[in-house]
C-alpha cells in the first residue's frame, strides 16, 4: 500500500491527492447530514395537513436524541466491519450508498412515518460505515514518521466538515421552507450522491488505501459473526412483536428504552474493564477512574449542546424574529451558526492552548466546557423569559452558540486525545470509541429532557438543565488536583505517551 505522493501526481495544498477525494466526500456526508438535522425536528412535529408526522415537540425532541445516540454508537461496529469484513474504502462506499438510500426514503410523500423510519434506520446504518472509516483512510494517506503533516491534513479534513456543516442548514432549509420537507430530503440525497460520484472518480488518488481489511475474519469466524446476527435479530424481532402486541409500544416507550441501553452499554464497559484482572496496574486502573469523571462530563456537555436541531430550533421557529442584517432566515439557518463559529474561533483557540500548554489540564478544560455550555442556556432563559412577551431578536440565539462553540473547543478537541492517553494498553483500541459512546449517552438523554418541558415553563426548563451543567462543572474544577493525581499515578510505568498532558 502506498502511501503519499508520488512525483507524477499533483499534490493538495501539498498534501497528497487522496485527500481531496476524501475531503470531497466527506464535506457532501456532512451537507446530507446536518441538512437533514436542521429539519428532521420540525418535520416531525409539523401536522399532517402540512405534511409533517405531527408528533408532539417532546415526542420528536425524544426521536431526534435517540437518532443521534445510534449514529455515534454506531461507529464502533462500523469500525469492527471495515477491519475485519470490507476494508475502509468499500465500507465507506456502501456506508455512503446506504445513507443516499435512507434519504431518498424519506422524500416518498405518504402519509405514514415508516418510509421515515426506514429512511432514519439506513442513515445510522450507513454512517456507521461511513463515517470513522474515512477518516481512518485519511490517517493511512501518510507515512507513518510524517506526523506534522498528517496533523495539517486532518485540519483541512476537518475543514471540509464544517463547510458542509455550515452550507447544508442554509440550502436545504431553505428549499423546506413553505413545508417542501420531501425536497428538503431530496437536497441531501443529492448532496450525499455528489460525494460517492467524487468518492469513486477519485478512487485512483487514494493509491491502494484501504482496498483490503487489515485482519480479515477467518472461515470458522465469519460462521460464528453469522450465527450471532441470526439470533440477535431473531431476539430482537420477538421482543419487538411481544411488545407490540402488548399494546404499550409507542414511540416514547420505545425511544426511552433505547436510552435505557445506551445508558448501561458504558457502565457495563468500565465495570468490565475495572472488575476484570486484566493484568492492569494500579496506575491504569487509577487512570480508567479518573477518565470515568471525564466521560460523564462529556456526556453531561452534549446532553445540552446536541439540543440545538430540536429545542433550540423549535425555540427559533415559535419564538424568534428570524431577521438576521435585515434579511428574513429560516428556522433551519440557525443551525449554520455553529459550524461558522467553529471555523472562526478553532484557529484562535488552538493558539491559546499552545500558549497555556501544560499550565491547563483535561479536567480543567472539561470544567470550562461545562461552564460554558450552563451559562448558554442561562442566557436562553433569559431569552425564553423575554419571548413570553412576543418574539425575541435571533441575536439572542447567536449569542446562544457562540458561548457554546466555546465549549465544545475545550472539550471536543481533548477528548480523544486524553482517551488515548488514559487508556489501559489491553484496551487502547477500543477505547477510542469509547468517546463516542460518551456523545452517544448525551444525546439519549438530552432527547429525553423533553418530558420536564411537559412539566416546566421554559425559562425553568433551560435554567434545570445550565444548573446541571454549573453543578457538574464547579465539582469537576474542585476535583481537579484530585484527578490530576489519578491520571499521573503510576507514570514511571506508564511509558513515555503516559508522561505528558497531551492535551
Amino acid at each position: 500500500m502506498t502511501s503519499g505522493t508520488g512525483t507524477d501526481e499533483k499534490s493538495f495544498f501539498g498534501h497528497p491527492r487522496g485527500l481531496a477525494t476524501l475531503f470531497g466526500t466527506e464535506m457532501w456526508e456532512r451537507f446530507s447530514w446536518y441538512g437533514l438535522r436542521a429539519i428532521l425536528a420540525t418535520f416531525m412535529a409539523a401536522s399532517p395537513a402540512v405534511g409533517g408526522l405531527g408528533l408532539s415537540q417532546s415526542t420528536a425532541q425524544a426521536v431526534v436524541g435517540i437518532y443521534g445516540a445510534l449514529i455515534y454508537l454506531v461507529a464502533l461496529p462500523g469500525g469492527w466491519i471495515a477491519d475485519r469484513i470490507l476494508g475502509t474504502r468499500k465500507a465507506v462506499l456502501w456506508g455512503g450508498l446506504t445513507i443516499m438510500c435512507g434519504h431518498i426514503s424519506m422524500t416518498v410523500p405518504v402519509g405514514t412515518g415508516a418510509f421515515v423510519a426506514l429512511g432514519l434506520l439506513l442513515i445510522v446504518m450507513g454512517t456507521g460505515l461511513l463515517k470513522p472509516n474515512i477518516s481512518a483512510m485519511v490517517g493511512k494517506l501518510y507515512p507513518e514518521n510524517d506526523d506534522a503533516r498528517r496533523d495539517a491534513g486532518f485540519s483541512i479534513f476537518y475543514l471540509g466538515i464544517n463547510l458542509g456543516a455550515f452550507i447544508a442548514p442554509l440550502v436545504v432549509g431553505w428549499l423546506a421552507a413553505g413545508d417542501r420537507w420531501h425536497l428538503g430530503f431530496g437536497a441531501a440525497a443529492v448532496g450525499m450522491a455528489l460525494g460517492l460520484v467524487q468518492f469513486v472518480l477519485g478512487r485512483r488518488h487514494l493509491r491502494g488505501v484501504g482496498d483490503a481489511p487489515g485482519h480479515r475474519l477467518t472461515p470458522r469466524e465469519r460462521g460464528h459473526l453469522g450465527l450471532a446476527v441470526v439470533v440477535t435479530v431473531a431476539v430482537v424481532a420477538t421482543g419487538l412483536a411481544l411488545w407490540t402486541a402488548s399494546g404499550t409500544l409507542t414511540l416514547d416507550a420505545f425511544a426511552l428504552a433505547v436510552t435505557v441501553v445506551i445508558m448501561i452499554v458504558p457502565v457495563a464497559y468500565f465495570g468490565y474493564i475495572l472488575l476484570g484482572s486484566h493484568n492492569l496496574t494500579d496506575g491504569e486502573r487509577s487512570r480508567m477512574r479518573a477518565y470515568i469523571w471525564l466521560f460523564t462530563a462529556a456526556a453531561i456537555f452534549w446532553m445540552i449542546y446536541d439540543l440545538a436541531p430540536t429545542v433550540l430550533l423549535f425555540f427559533a421557529g415559535s419564538h424568534t424574529d428570524l431577521t438576521l442584517f435585515g434579511v428574513r432566515i429560516t428556522p433551519a439557518t440557525t443551525q449554520s451558526f455553529n459550524p461558522l463559529f467553529i471555523m472562526i474561533f478553532v484557529p484562535v483557540f488552538a493558539v491559546l492552548w499552545v500558549k497555556l500548554g501544560n499550565r491547563v489540564t483535561a479536567p480543567q478544560k472539561f470544567a470550562f466546557a461545562l461552564l460554558m455550555v450552563g451559562l448558554s442556556f442561562v442566557v436562553m432563559a433569559l431569552a425564553a423569559q423575554l419571548a413570553g412577551g412576543g418574539r425575541v431578536s435571533v441575536w439572542w440565539l447567536v449569542l446562544v452558540y457562540l458561548v457554546q462553540v466555546f465549549g465544545e473547543l475545550a472539550l471536543s478537541p481533548v477528548g480523544l486525545s486524553v482517551t488515548t492517553k488514559l487508556a489501559p494498553r489491553a484496551f487502547k483500541g477500543q477505547m477510542l470509541g469509547v468517546w463516542f459512546i460518551a456523545i452517544s449517552v448525551g444525546d439519549a438523554v438530552g432527547g429525553q429532557t423533553g418530558r420536564l418541558r411537559k412539566h416546566l415553563p421554559e425559562p425553568a426548563y433551560f435554567l434545570s438543565l445550565a444548573a446541571i451543567a454549573v453543578a457538574a462543572g464547579v465539582v469537576l474544577l474542585l476535583y481537579v488536583p484530585r484527578l490530576r493525581d489519578m491520571m499521573r499515578e503510576d507514570d514511571e510505568t506508564a511509558g513515555p505517551e503516559r508522561t505528558a498532558e497531551n492535551t
